[in-house]
């Protein structure tokens, strides 16, 4: 029998999410299979996601338009849908990251969320918390939306070197988001510089940081520990911010530069290697 757990629309929005599916497949007399046949999908699946126990994907909710005939209903709803499976302590920021007209960040040990592919955000996300790791991984591939728009903010990029080195999921995942990298050096809105560590002691050593700026609103600076987030427009960190950064822009390699660098180390390191047996011929 299918689930017909009674949900509470205003609970969530994953909750909101689910009803409206039920509330659109009855009206079309269709079962959770029959649903499930149209968009490529288990009826299983469907009965989850109608009762909030499973978080839809951006290509279930545009299938389900599709296939009830909803004028991109769900296709509006699943973005506050993955936004709210984003940690509580950072939706904050997420929402003012969305609205920025310019963002810089310096990143330490890792690429920068919005530059992820995604099976390296898996592995930064499932490195603490193997938990809800689908969901998450959903709710940073949906952020990333920010730099895809017609007219996307500004964003400039300054990654220490140590990132490109860092294997996180592997030499095959790491080939993968080196390469995604560079995919971006011709975009004319968003710039990837690197510090190298010939750059010795820097203003980026106590750890990662973003500025936002936006067209009517104060800067924000935004920093993070290991429990939280922490973003301020107090108007002397925010001067202290771009100070910092405008001496890690200068200290980085030229984007040019850089690109080689990220070519160079994504071959060298993650290229293909030979069998074990090849390197252990005299």
């Amino acid at each position: 029998m299918p689930n017909i757990r009674k949900l509470d629309p205003t609970a969530s929005p994953l909750d909101y999410f689910g009803s409206e599916l039920r509330r659109y497949r009855e009206s079309a007399g269709m079962s959770q299979g029959d649903l499930g046949d149209c968009i490529f999908c288990t009826g299983s699946l469907v009965g989850q996601i109608e009762t909030a126990h499973k978080v839809p994907t951006r290509e279930f909710a545009e299938r389900a338009d599709a296939a009830l005939l909803t004028d991109g209903c769900f296709s509006r709803l699943v973005g506050l849908v993955l936004r709210s499976q984003l940690p509580t302590w950072f939706q904050p920021y997420a929402e003012m990251e969305a609205k920025a007209t310019y963002i810089s960040t310096y990143q330490s040990q890792v690429v920068y969320g919005l530059l992820q592919t995604e099976e390296y955000a898996r592995a930064v996300l499932g490195a603490p918390q193997p938990e809800n790791l689908d969901e998450r991984v959903a709710a940073r591939m949906e952020r990333q939306r920010i730099v895809q728009k017609e007219k996307p903010p500004l964003v400039w990029v300054v990654l220490d070197e140590a990132v490109l080195y860092r294997p996180m999921g592997g030499r095959e995942v790491m080939r993968s988001q080196l390469a995604h990298l560079l995919s971006f050096r011709d975009q004319r809105r968003l710039k990837i510089q690197v510090l190298p560590f010939s750059a010795g002691e820097h203003p980026g050593l106590p750890g990662a940081f973003n500025l936002l700026r936006f067209d009517d609103d104060p800067d924000v600076v935004y920093t993070e520990d290991f429990i939280q987030g922490h973003m301020t427009a107090n108007p002397d960190s925010v001067s202290e911010g771009w100070l910092h950064y405008d001496q890690l822009r200068a200290a980085a390699l030229s984007v040019r530069d850089s690109a080689e660098l990220i070519a160079h180390v994504m071959e060298e390191r993650y290229g293909d290697q030979p069998a074990a047996e090849e390197r252990d011929v005299a």
